[in-house]
């Protein structure tokens, strides 16, 4: 049975196009402060839902987003879906375009914190081990 490819690629151009639009500013709401970015989306097999997996980085590298401002970006992306389905719709000229579901991504919070918490190890730097000088058999 062959496999059908229109899903992985109507995702794809569904990130691009919603991350063109976050770039470009066409999106305007006080909550969409800091570096945001889709960082997946997946469309289901018949096309009627994309999951946008949203990622949200401050300016200021020590303070990381709560709850509350986690909360406030998915209203937000809820609150222009109609827009945004607007403009994809526009721009791929698919007759039905997918409900969007906006979910906050969590892996790269969680990557921070696991490089945390592997700096707070204090485990040395193994030293170089010096290589064995093996004569050649075939030279």
């Amino acid at each position: 049975m062959a496999k059908n490819h229109r899903p992985q690629r109507l995702a794809e151009e569904i990130k691009k196009i919603v991350g063109d639009m976050l770039l470009r500013g066409r999106l305007k709401d006080p909550r969409f402060s800091g570096m945001i970015a889709v960082s997946a989306v997946e469309v289901s097999g018949d096309g009627s839902y994309a999951t946008l997996y949203i990622t949200a980085m401050s300016f200021d590298p020590s303070a990381a987003f709560g709850e509350e401002e986690k909360d406030g970006i998915i209203s937000a992306f809820e609150k222009s879906s109609g827009y945004i389905r607007g403009e994809i719709g526009k721009k791929l000229r698919i007759r039905y375009t997918p409900e969007l579901i906006f979910k906050f991504d969590e892996s790269f919070e969680y990557g921070q914190k696991m490089d945390r918490l592997l700096d707070s190890l204090d485990i040395k730097p193994e030293e170089p081990q010096p290589e064995d000088e093996e004569e050649d058999e075939y030279r």
